[in-house]
């Protein structure tokens, strides 16, 4: 299933900072950044357990927001992408 994941980590602090540098990584390891705080992720359902546990933690629900949609398993036919930077399939063909 197709998802996207946003977040929002209030970088006022050190350990804001901190969060914000482990959130991102956490989203770089099941997904594809689209924009600075934006990852589209083709996830399994353990996949998206795991994933959601992980940011769950690494946040602070006082200070930051995660927002996740899931777009089912048709997702890439609902994005519309305009402007720069082709938007990524990870079910399309991979060129090594």
């Amino acid at each position: 299933m197709i998802f996207l994941i946003g977040y929002d980590v209030s970088t006022t602090t050190g350990e804001g900072r901190r969060r914000l540098t482990k959130v991102s990584k956490i989203c770089c390891n099941y997904g594809q950044r689209v924009q600075n705080s934006l990852f589209e992720c083709s996830l399994s359902g353990s996949e998206y357990v795991k994933v959601k546990t992980e940011l769950l933690k690494n946040i602070d629900f006082g200070m930051d927001s995660l927002r996740i949609y899931n777009l089912g398993d048709k997702g890439y036919g609902k994005i519309e992408h305009f402007g720069v930077k082709e938007t990524y399939n990870p079910e399309g063909d991979l060129i090594l």
